[in-house]
């Protein structure tokens, strides 16, 4: 685990919410910021995978980026960046869950756009790089074992969005025991079915 300030935290987690997102031309015109902010940062694991995904970058068409994103986050149901999906599935339960992302990020003062879920990771990063890094840190480490299954699927998909995810998992206190107990559990089970219960939450928010 790096070390980071909360300066140095809120500049990570806010790289690590544009390189989340789905990249389009915003992107590109955000790189050299997002270099000159991670240039910023301690060395360290956080500096050196943020820089890694932008290396990544540098050599690899939008098009192909924006297709693999899709692969990865849209198509590839085991590397859902939705928080909650790990723990919950499509259940009524995790309809409450996404109930307490919704309120801890309007405490944080941050509205959600019409058809965003409020547990998607770049959300929540984006939480902390506007300023809520507490609200953030908790949000992540409760969900810290979807956080870790999140980044092994991505590994084992040979992903360089790899990188991103490890990236905000070093900005994390280590995981505790009861965490990587929570994230076996999951890897054997998988995601509880059910009926769905997002009513609350219209649309998919697959924009990020």
């Amino acid at each position: 685990m790096t070390t980071l300030n909360e300066h140095q935290l809120r500049t990570a987690h806010f790289v690590a919410s544009v390189l989340l997102s789905y990249p389009d031309h915003a992107l590109d015109e955000a790189r050299p910021l997002l270099t000159e902010a991670v240039a910023t940062l301690p060395y360290g694991e956080v500096r050196r995978r943020l820089a890694a995904f932008l290396r990544h970058l540098d050599v690899t068409l939008p098009a192909a980026l924006a297709a693999h994103y899709v692969a990865m986050f849209d198509v590839e149901r085991r590397c859902s960046p939705y928080l909650t999906y790990y723990a919950y599935g499509e259940t009524r339960e995790r309809g409450a869950a996404l109930l307490r992302f919704k309120h801890a990020l309007r405490a944080g003062g941050f509205e959600l756009a019409d058809g965003e879920l409020p547990d998607h990771v770049a959300v929540v990063c984006e939480l902390s790089g506007r300023g809520a890094v507490k609200q953030a840190v908790r949000l992540l480490q409760e969900s810290r074992a979807g956080l870790e299954l999140l980044r092994t699927a991505l590994e084992e998909e040979g992903s360089p969005y790899t990188d991103v995810v490890a990236a905000v998992t070093a900005t994390l206190p280590p995981a505790s025991a009861r965490h990587r107990e929570t994230a076996l559990r999951l890897v054997t089970s998988g995601p509880p079915a059910g009926e769905v219960g997002l009513e609350p939450f219209a649309g998919t928010g697959d924009d990020r």
